[in-house]
């Protein structure tokens, strides 16, 4: 009689412990990676990105706008560019400053120019000179104190001095010379006016008269108390007088007073 034998039970499964470990940190891991790509932001090259990196909202979009390809995204980034140049235009507008102030102009005095240093020393800006006057504010600028036609310009406004304050405007001679420079060519030619010094040319910049990469561009600017530019214009000594002369008269000023022409006569001789 043939004896049948058990078969060896199988070994038991490996416990579901390590299995279920495995499953929750793949769970774990899949978390992590849709948290990230929740933060991270939109790729910035449109064929990675059909929304060509602009997040929603930008330009004011909503995150509904339905931009699906790059060609979209490219209209939209160059409305979004449109518009802030428009807003950009608007506020310029608004607040009357321009890079290079013309006749008839407006500018926001405070601030305008940044602080410069009379030849005395104190420290001064644009806003405080025009509010300390009855009617506004004459800068002539020159290149170089002491030199030949810086000395014309200087002393052609000194002798129309008085006819030119006639109507309350204050004169000032605005230059990137040092203090010392200009203290020195104030006293030699008796100058009845200040001298402002602008070593970094932020005025002389402000108003339009900075030369390239170096220097300064003979000019005269005149602003009202309100801010409005009533004349900038380039010239020579003699044609800064003039300019001058012709805002005097348009403010009811005597245009041919004595002084004005004692500063034509030196004009015509030099």
């Amino acid at each position: 009689m043939v004896e049948l034998r058990k078969r060896p039970a199988a070994p038991p499964p490996p416990p579901p412990k390590a299995k279920k470990q495995a499953t929750g940190k793949a769970k774990s891991a899949k978390k992590e990676e849709v948290a990230a790509k929740e933060t991270k932001p939109p790729a910035s090259n449109p064929t990675d990105d059909p929304k060509g990196g602009i997040p929603d909202g930008a330009g004011g979009l909503s995150g509904v706008a339905g931009i699906n390809t790059a060609a979209e995204a490219s209209e939209v980034a160059a409305k979004v560019e449109a518009d802030a140049v428009k807003r950009h235009s608007k506020r310029a507008a608004k607040g009357g400053k321009t890079e290079l102030p013309k006749t008839g102009d407006s500018v926001p005095l405070e601030g305008f120019g940044g602080e410069i240093e009379t030849n005395d020393g104190e420290k001064v800006t644009l806003a405080k000179l025009v509010a300390d006057s009855k009617a506004g504010v004459v800068l002539f600028t020159y290149p170089k104190a002491s030199t030949p036609g810086c000395t014309t310009q200087a002393c052609l406004f000194r002798d129309a001095y008085t006819p030119l304050t006639g109507t309350g405007l204050s004169i000032y001679g605005l230059s990137t010379d040092s203090p010392k420079a200009n203290t020195t060519f104030k006293t030699k030619q008796e100058l009845p006016y200040p001298l402002l010094c602008d070593p970094s040319a932020s005025l002389i910049g402000a108003i339009g008269f900075k030369k390239a990469p170096k220097g300064t561009t003979r000019g005269v600017f005149v602003v009202n108390k309100n801010g409005k530019v009533l004349a900038s214009e380039a010239g020579g000594p003699k044609d800064t007088v003039e300019v001058v002369k012709k805002v005097v008269a348009d403010m009811g000023g005597d245009a041919s007073a004595t002084g004005l022409d004692k500063a034509e006569e030196r004009a015509a001789s030099s």
